[in-house]
């Protein structure tokens, strides 16, 4: 009676066990969040995350047949952070995914993507295309005066030539946006498809659109949770209504399948604010959805 209940697995991500550098694959927790604008908490969403990826374990994908937790695979835990440091913990993050192999990260709020793609340039080289879900542009020059916020990051980015803006589609927004911030994106280069464009769409033509911006580029992508409607995702800290269904990012997601994926981040869960894990499995499910992909 003592022992370890059955319906339980091992703590990492998908119950993987394994858990040093060299694997193909590298799952790695970033627990920061204190560049955030509004509600905090997403420190506590790898945690969450892996918790929630127990439901994933029972099989194959039923669409490409590839069981992700067969992969060559490993879960590295949390990366460290300096406490209180934005500018510090972006280092930090950087160092610590340097070397790493096809790196899927965790977060965390979005700010931990902008040290991913320095890290990443080093290894592929600056202007990969970036396939981007979200409610939020995120490229405001500063968020709430902070310059280095989670709304912040692909201003970042564009401007130190991580990404190639005319590489980049953003999927799902709909959040309130100064006119200048929306402005100099698109002048930028950068495609945007709201949220109540997806829905009339539909995911396959959304996800034509993808490889046709796209094209043969290597590409990264980040997958902030409040891209999906509150009603699929309230464990976040900025939710903004009309966003997209589960099963719509999902579609999107299988309508990518061939494209030349170098890693991906899925960020913003704030298991605080979640209802019956739904949110944390959502989050789970999607890098669950891109290891399908790019192994099938």
């Amino acid at each position: 009676m003592a022992g370890t209940p059955t319906f339980a697995t091992p703590p990492g991500f998908l119950g993987i066990t394994r858990a040093d550098r060299d694997a193909t694959f590298t799952i790695a927790g970033i627990p920061f969040d204190i560049g955030t604008t509004n509600r905090a908490g997403t420190r506590d969403g790898p945690a969450a995350i892996r918790r929630a990826s127990r439901m994933l374990v029972d099989g194959a994908h039923p669409g490409f047949w590839v069981d992700p937790a067969e992969l060559d695979i490993a879960d590295i835990g949390d990366f460290k952070i300096a406490l209180g440091d934005i500018a510090g913990s972006l280092a930090l993050i950087e160092e610590q995914a340097q070397g790493l192999g096809h790196l899927l990260c965790l977060g965390g709020e979005h700010g931990i993507t902008l040290p991913l793609l320095r890290a990443l340039t080093r290894r592929h080289g600056k202007g990969m295309a970036l396939v981007h879900f979200d409610a939020h542009v995120d490229t405001w020059p500063t968020n709430f005066g902070q310059e280095y916020a989670h709304g912040s990051v692909f201003y970042h980015a564009i401007r130190e030539g991580l990404i190639d803006p005319r590489r980049m589609i953003q999927i799902g927004i709909r959040s309130p946006v100064q006119r200048d911030v929306w402005d100099w994106t698109i002048d930028q280069g950068v495609t945007i498809l709201s949220a109540l464009e997806v829905h009339a769409m539909g995911p396959a033509a959304v996800a034509e659109h993808v490889r046709a911006v796209v094209g043969e580029h290597q590409a990264y992508l980040s997958f902030d949770i409040d891209a999906l409607d509150p009603a699929f995702a309230p464990g976040t800290g900025t939710p903004e209504i009309g966003g997209l269904a589960t099963w719509q990012a999902q579609a999107i997601m299988r309508g990518l399948f061939g494209m030349r994926f170098i890693g991906m981040d899925v960020v913003e869960v704030a298991p605080a604010y979640d209802n019956a894990e739904i949110t944390a499995l959502a989050a789970a499910t999607m890098v669950w959805e891109y290891l399908a992909l790019v192994n099938a």
